[in-house]
């Protein structure tokens, strides 16, 4: 990855910065679909620069980078374009070469809890040929943890009934192009030593590509 720009989101303080990452991040989500091979990866990469992780909770923060291997990528890609809609809230860099010197490479991909309600749901809506509300909404036999410190039971509930656990890992809440579901993409950051070429998904995360950390 040789060039990038940098997505810096506004401070307002009439729109929540969670609510104008997600807006952000999926217009770019759909700029990456337009140009993604017939494997559905993207030659463009996505890093979040103020990356936090704490022990209860985690962080994007309020800056994306876009990386590619040419600066002709990033052009034809044209991130302003996707951005014209948002252009008031957002502040988008020209094309730059990547710095000479970086602290580290990172892996940014996607992660997905086994504990989230959403993605039970739709698991069994698949597994049992159903609508994903019915199966967010049915009963059905769960493991579950009433209280801290109890040990986990089986209980009659529905998905959207269990009870709220938190996962430390950041997520944008996002809108499913295909099915209009909203849903939560965690995204888990890894940091490595050495880079690693290759492709990213249509929200610029891969589970082996690195970006650069600087």
């Amino acid at each position: 990855m040789k060039f990038y720009q940098e997505i810096t989101l506004i401070r307002n303080a009439d729109i929540d910065q969670y609510f104008l990452l997600s807006k952000t991040f999926h217009q770019i989500h759909l700029g990456l679909v337009e140009i993604q091979n017939e494997q559905k990866q993207a030659p463009i990469g996505l890093s979040f620069p103020e990356y936090k992780m704490g022990e209860n909770f985690g962080a994007l923060g309020s800056k994306l980078r876009l990386f590619a291997p040419d600066e002709a990528m990033l052009t034809r890609f044209d991130a302003n374009k996707w951005l014209a809609r948002l252009s008031d809230y957002v502040h988008c860099t020209s094309i730059r070469p990547v710095p000479g010197k970086i602290n580290c490479y990172a892996i940014y991909q996607r992660k997905q809890p086994k504990t989230s309600k959403e993605r039970l749901a739709r698991r069994y809506a698949k597994r049992h040929n159903m609508d994903y509300e019915a199966a967010l909404n049915c009963k059905v036999e769960l493991s579950v943890k009433p209280e801290a410190g109890a040990e986990c039971g089986k209980t009659l509930m529905s998905y959207s009934q269990m009870p709220h656990q938190t996962i430390a890992t950041p997520f944008i809440r996002l809108k499913s192009l295909s099915s209009g579901n909203t849903f939560c993409l965690w995204i888990k950051k890894s940091e490595v030593e050495s880079s690693n070429d290759g492709l990213f998904t249509t929200y610029g995360l891969s589970t082996t590509a690195t970006v650069p950390e600087f």
